[in-house]
């Protein structure tokens, strides 16, 4: 009797957006996505590997842990906080790079997620701050979402009271929204 193919699993490397920072697991990005992907009857299972608070240089330090989960599909959202932050764009630049052909290298399709900086650190850092995400998926040949809080940011229905997190019905619209993106990793991961 043949056996059934384990469950594709997909890694979602990133900060406190995928985490799920002031959600009940279940309610995270992962654990919803991977609800809408069965749904649809796909055989998937999400790993959580966003760490609140997390930079890109912090992804890139605990790359290998994750790695070592054997994903064969990964979601890359970072660079939120190094948006807050003002880190120059270069050093964002640099890390999702080396994280990008990290997981090239072993042989894992990549979806990035982008991300905006806030207003405060005026219109050039945010323009060049958001070319970062979109040069890298060029470079990268990887699949591309322009910004992982589309319809979410500054919608306070949508957000916890910090105003920056997405709330359980915030992460349903960042789901519903990134799912094409999504589907078009999983065909990229086709044998």
């Amino acid at each position: 009797m043949a056996q059934a193919a384990p469950a594709i699993r997909i890694l979602a490397l990133g900060d406190s957006l995928t985490a799920g920072f002031g959600l009940a697991p279940e309610e995270a990005f992962p654990a919803r996505l991977e609800r809408a992907l069965k749904a649809e009857g796909r055989d998937v299972s999400l790993i959580n590997a966003g760490v609140s608070g997390d930079t890109t240089a912090g992804g890139k330090a605990r790359l290998d842990w994750a790695l070592a989960a054997k994903p064969q599909l990964a979601i890359l959202e970072l660079g939120a906080n190094d948006g807050l932050r003002g880190l120059d764009p270069k050093l964002t630049h640099a890390n999702l790079d080396s994280i990008l052909k990290r997981f090239k290298a072993a042989g894992v399709p990549v979806l990035l997620a982008g991300m905006l900086a806030p207003p405060n650190y005026g219109k050039d850092f945010e323009a060049e701050f958001k070319a970062v995400f979109a040069r890298l998926a060029v470079e990268h040949d990887v699949v591309f979402y322009p910004f992982f809080l589309d319809g979410v940011a500054g919608d306070a229905r949508l957000c916890l009271p910090d105003g920056l997190h997405p709330n359980a019905k915030g992460v349903d619209v960042i789901v519903e929204r990134i799912l094409p993106s999504v589907r078009k990793l999983l065909e990229r991961g086709k044998p």
